[in-house]
């Protein structure tokens, strides 16, 4: 009985639920702004091929 009193006082599992409650929210925001984080992405790199040529 003392041994499942302090399993369950335990604290330390709660950073790893942080951890992955964070990961989740990341991974949906960028299933939500998929598109736009594409095109920003394409022409990041339009750019940097564009003026690479230049140097």
């Amino acid at each position: 009985m003392k041994n499942w009193k302090r399993f369950c006082m335990e604290e330390d599992g709660i950073g790893v639920v942080e951890v992955i409650l964070i990961l989740v929210v990341l991974i949906g925001l960028v299933l939500i702004f998929k598109s736009q984080l594409t095109s920003l992405i394409g022409t990041i790199f339009e750019k940097i091929t564009s003026q690479s040529g230049s140097i």
